[in-house]
């Protein structure tokens, strides 16, 4: 089947080839109309613009890259989709690269630079491999939850962005929500130590209790499977609620304590985070702190091609999407 060519979309609007291309280009030098008209015509026909044609003339790819640690996690791989899915919405293609240490974090970024990428969107685990990178390879970056780090220097945040949940704030309500049905002793499974996802959940959940002038015991960690979710909950104690640090762990605590003839939450209260898809469907259906995989993949798209699309600098941005607690059947007064 022959491709649709900018003549033939020229042609089927009435107009030039060089307002055609102009149109494609983003061009601020058509009126609205024409350039309606043009849009409208591409539509029709299914054009899509020659991705190493428009290269030339650019100086871009229209290809964003992933970086990410793992694809294990729901989290990571709602986020692969989300970010695939908002990539594709401003006509950029997507090259997916993984690292597991500052080596493979040097070939990954490699791979992807003779991708000619425009810019890349890193996720939680996989950023502190890519501190020392953009400053050298020159790539455009936005972070998926990570710390402001400053540079050497002092004062200014590096040339990178940051797009993030307030997960300390999504761990802190969840806390609150247990306080409020009368639990005093609340244990946390906690995520990874080198997520700084995980430590801002476990930061939220210890500001809380702190607030209630109550002590918190020491969490036990996991690595964000539901087998280590398994087997954290046998050394939660006499704790009558736990904030699990996300949903996945979340699913083996509650298998563990039904192992151990409690039942949720008549004995023990379970609050997740991240609503997966089948949080609802648990058993019981789980409480859990949703965040927006969907809005927080956007946000990281649109924050890296508008840098990419600007002709100007962009000074780094940071935005924090704010998450929220959805209460289901997995919490209830304690006894």
């Amino acid at each position: 089947m022959r491709r649709v060519s900018m003549a033939d979309v020229a042609a089927a609007a009435g107009v030039s080839g060089q307002t055609v291309s102009r149109v494609v280009n983003a061009s601020p030098r058509v009126d609205p109309a024409t350039r309606s008209r043009v849009e409208e015509a591409m539509a029709r026909l299914g054009y899509r613009p020659h991705r190493a044609a428009r290269a030339l003339r650019t100086g871009r790819t229209q290809t964003v890259g992933l970086v990410v640690a793992t694809l294990d996690t729901v989290g990571n791989s709602r986020m692969l989709q989300a970010v695939a899915a908002a990539a594709a919405g401003r006509g950029y293609g997507l090259a997916v690269a993984t690292v597991a240490g500052p080596e493979s974090a040097d070939d990954a970024f490699a791979r992807l630079a003779d991708q000619g990428v425009d810019g890349a969107v890193v996720l939680n685990e996989a950023t502190p491999f890519a501190a020392a990178v953009p400053a050298a390879a020159g790539f455009r970056l936005v972070l998926v939850d990570a710390p402001i780090v400053p540079r050497p220097s002092g004062g200014e945040s590096w040339g990178v962005h940051v797009v993030q949940t307030d997960h300390a704030a999504g761990a802190y309500d969840a806390t609150a929500h247990l306080l409020s049905l009368g639990h005093r002793r609340i244990a946390h499974i906690a995520g990874p130590s080198d997520s700084f996802a995980a430590r801002e959940r476990e930061r939220g959940w210890r500001r809380a209790l702190a607030e209630a002038a109550l002590q918190p015991g020491a969490p036990v960690r996991g690595d964000w499977s539901a087998a280590s979710g398994h087997a954290a909950a046998g050394s939660i104690g006499d704790a009558t609620a736990v904030v699990v640090a996300n949903d996945q762990m979340a699913l083996g605590a509650l298998r563990a304590l039904a192992e151990a003839g409690q039942e949720v939450p008549r004995d023990v209260s379970v609050v997740g985070f991240d609503d997966i898809a089948d949080a609802a469907q648990y058993r019981p259906p789980l409480t859990t702190v949703r965040q927006d995989f969907d809005a927080l993949g956007a946000r990281a798209v649109a924050v890296l091609i508008d840098d990419v699309e600007s002709t100007a600098f962009t000074a780094p941005v940071v935005e924090t999407l704010t998450p929220t607690l959805v209460v289901r059947a997995s919490t209830a007064p304690p006894r």
